[in-house]
């Protein structure tokens, strides 16, 4: 892939949608280290069969306090069987899920501090989004009209608490479902796909919520395939492929770990053959006239230093910068063509 890192230069939404009140911590690193605290969620050894078909398999992660964490996957890899397990939908075939340190047997009082949203929430197209939240409230004893409000002032949606949820825009919904998730103000936020289908101007609206609400102390674990949303906001990720845990760890450290140095050279396939057989060379790849070196590790002066000394004129060797999405695609096309 020859694309850079995509940045986000849009402003933050306003006007007729509402502005998400408060300040954004984009620019403000935030610490996620659990000072000796249970992870929020421990998933240990998990697994799901169906039949034959195991849909996950043995998988283990945890979530700490504080973490805006992003659950990784291409589609059917096993994201949403391992949410319905997280949320006791679905039994797991083995493994055991704690919440919050607490074991199996107080999952109810565990899932109580849980709020989550899959895929566009449903609500009711003619009434409003206030009266829509109302509705759910009653479902949920000690949730007030008050914190009715609160909850869209949260969300941004406070000026169009009156208008119908049938009238809202996609990213609206979406921040109206998550306005849902937070009426018991719940410690920890389990979010499926929460900008899937949304357009760039609803993805900004979703992506400055969500850094809002982890910067005021939520947990959030997102489970997503868009990879560029994942980058935007979360500290770490867990990526899974055909059931199976594949990586997992920091953003930072995982960009980190695959190192590409861009070549060009007036004979990219000889150069090619000399950078294949180069110690701490894993991929060599054309992009347009250029090769792209992953090499973890390797500095560029040796790359240029190997095609000098085999006769090839280097025109220009410069690090390239690194993605998120070019870490997933090679871990999973690894997988693949181990598990073929």
């Amino acid at each position: 892939m020859c694309a850079d890192r995509p940045t986000d230069n849009q402003p933050s939404p306003d006007g007729a949608t509402g502005t998400i009140s408060g300040t954004l911590p984009v620019q403000t690193p935030r610490s996620t280290e659990s000072n000796g605290a249970a992870p929020v969620i421990r998933a240990t050894g998990l697994t799901k069969r169906y039949g034959s078909m195991e849909a996950v398999k043995n998988a283990s992660f945890e979530v700490r306090s504080g973490d805006l964490f992003g659950f990784l996957g291409p589609n059917g890899s096993g994201k949403s069987t391992t949410i319905a397990m997280l949320l006791g939908l679905i039994r797991p075939t083995a493994g055991q899920i704690d919440f919050f340190g607490l074991g199996p047997g107080r999952r109810k009082e565990a899932l109580a501090r849980v709020g989550a949203i899959i895929e566009i929430p449903a609500f009711y197209p003619y009434l409003s989004g206030r009266d829509n939240l109302r509705a759910m409230a009653h479902l949920r004893p000690g949730v007030t009209k008050k914190r009715v409000d609160e909850v869209l002032d949260i969300v941004g949606l406070a000026g169009a608490a009156k208008k119908r949820f049938g009238n809202y825009s996609l990213g609206m919904k979406q921040r109206l479902g998550i306005a849902s998730t937070l009426l018991h103000d719940p410690d920890l936020l389990i979010l499926d796909e929460p900008t899937n289908g949304l357009d760039p101007a609803g993805m900004v609206e979703v992506r400055h919520l969500l850094l809002r609400l982890a910067a005021e102390g939520k947990t959030i674990f997102i489970s997503s395939h868009l990879l560029n949303e994942i980058e935007q906001v979360c500290d770490r990720v867990t990526i899974i492929n055909k059931g199976t845990i594949i990586a997992e760890g920091a953003v930072d450290e995982l960009v980190q770990q695959s190192q590409t140095t861009l070549v060009r050279v007036d004979q990219p396939a000889q150069a090619t053959a000399i950078l294949q057989q180069l110690g701490g060379v894993q991929q060599v790849e054309g992009c347009g006239d250029d090769l792209l070196v992953t090499a973890p590790g390797l500095p560029p002066a040796k790359i240029n230093a190997a095609l000098v000394q085999a006769g090839l004129d280097v025109h220009e060797l410069r690090r390239a910068e690194n993605s998120l999405e070019r870490v997933f695609l090679e871990i999973t096309g690894t997988a693949n063509e181990q598990a073929a």
